[in-house]
């Protein structure tokens, strides 16, 4: 059965990622960290959703499969877990430390998404998960020099300009897809 809904995970990406860039730079030294947490809930809730369902049905062609359905998940538990530890006030260490793993592995995804011309535009989507991942190997450094303004307002650029490339392939993916399936009919929908 064919189900896209990379469309869906973008911009839920775009949401994650400025909602992101706003905690970076106007939330770490804020003193009510709970005005967070349903932003980033609903965002990793989404993203974990529809990953976890990419990853294990595979409904798009290949290896898109493994470049937006694990990165998704990565995306996803990371954003629950920032909203639980903040729900609790736990420390984000441990969150950002995930998050460097998950950084480095959008990097290299990035890097192949260019190698092997994946996607329409292969060096737009590449240049989107290399800074995403940017932004999560260096998410403790950001966590830890919270008072350095400079890194603050570099991370926030580098999530902010990542966002407006997946909304780009985002907005535009929904503009495409909505005229390339007007006509598509679901299995049950189809005559013999």
């Amino acid at each position: 059965m064919f189900i896209n809904y990379i469309t869906l995970m973008l911009i839920n990406l775009v949401a994650g990622l400025v909602l992101l860039a706003g905690y970076v730079y106007f939330g770490l030294e804020h003193a009510n960290q709970k005005r967070w947490i349903p932003g980033f809930g609903m965002t990793g809730a989404i993203a974990l959703v529809t990953g976890l369902h990419m990853t294990f049905t595979w409904p798009v062609n290949g290896s898109y499969n493994i470049a937006y359905g694990e990165t998704t998940i990565l995306f996803g538990i990371l954003f629950i877990a920032t909203a639980i530890a903040l729900a609790q006030g736990w420390d984000l260490l441990t969150v950002a430390v995930y998050g460097f793993f998950a950084g480095l592995a959008a990097i290299v995804i990035g890097v192949r998404i260019i190698n092997l011309e994946l996607t329409r535009n292969p060096l737009l989507s590449g240049i989107g998960f290399l800074l995403t991942g940017l932004a999560g190997v260096f998410a403790a450094p950001t966590l830890y020099l919270q008072t350095n303004r400079t890194l603050r307002i570099i991370g926030a650029i580098v999530l902010i300009a990542a966002a407006f490339i997946f909304a780009f392939t985002g907005y535009l993916a929904y503009w495409g897809h909505l005229a390339n399936y007007s006509n598509w009919k679901s299995l049950p929908m189809q005559t013999p």
